[in-house]
């Protein structure tokens, strides 16, 4: 899909394709640098994380594994509901392991805070976050990220696996949404 495709219910484009991906080259980059001969578990927190997960670890030159996890605190609506739900917990045990969590976004912060204490508990070795966008304005708590792609205004965005009632995570690209479509 391209803006084109649509219609009236783009609003504007955020970030383009391109600049998504020059970010992650870079990203990567760092990445392979501070996890250079580490044991990676690279955990992608679905569904949102799917296209940053899948674009990050084919630009890494480090060999990783990866698993997923999906929390949710969303219902269909705009904003974070703050209660959080494991639908789908990982596989692989945490002990010991270097564990990068990748994310789509980081709104409020709340649903990331509580993943990343249940993750803790599981005895890794380090636990950081890797997350395409961020909202700081939007911040309820504040969580250290080691690796943001883009800081983004308190905006409901989506595209680049963020959705709006489960749609548009296809969109290569991210924006926001014309009124109309949400009924805002």
């Amino acid at each position: 899909m391209d803006p084109a495709d649509m219609g009236d219910d783009l609003e504007k484009v955020l970030l383009s394709e391109e600049q998504l991906h020059t970010r992650l080259d870079e990203i990567a980059a760092q990445i392979d640098a501070d996890y250079a001969g580490k044991d990676l578990l690279l955990v992608g927190v679905l569904k949102g994380a799917v296209m940053v997960m899948a674009d990050l670890a084919r630009r890494l030159h480090t060999s990783v594994q990866m698993d997923w996890m999906a929390v949710s605190s969303y219902g269909s609506g705009t904003k974070s509901s703050g209660v959080v739900r494991i639908l789908k917990d990982l596989d692989a045990d945490l002990t010991g392991r270097h564990v990068l969590v990748v994310e789509d976004i980081i709104d409020s912060g709340l649903t990331l805070s509580w993943l990343l204490s249940n993750l803790r508990s599981r005895g890794p070795e380090s636990v950081e976050i890797a997350t395409m966008l961020r909202k700081p304005e939007a911040a309820k708590v504040e969580v250290d990220v080691r690796y943001v792609g883009f800081d983004i205004p308190p905006e409901f965005v989506v595209g680049y696996g963020l959705d709006y009632a489960e749609k548009y995570r296809n969109l290569p690209f991210v924006g926001t949404l014309a009124p109309h479509v949400y009924g805002a």
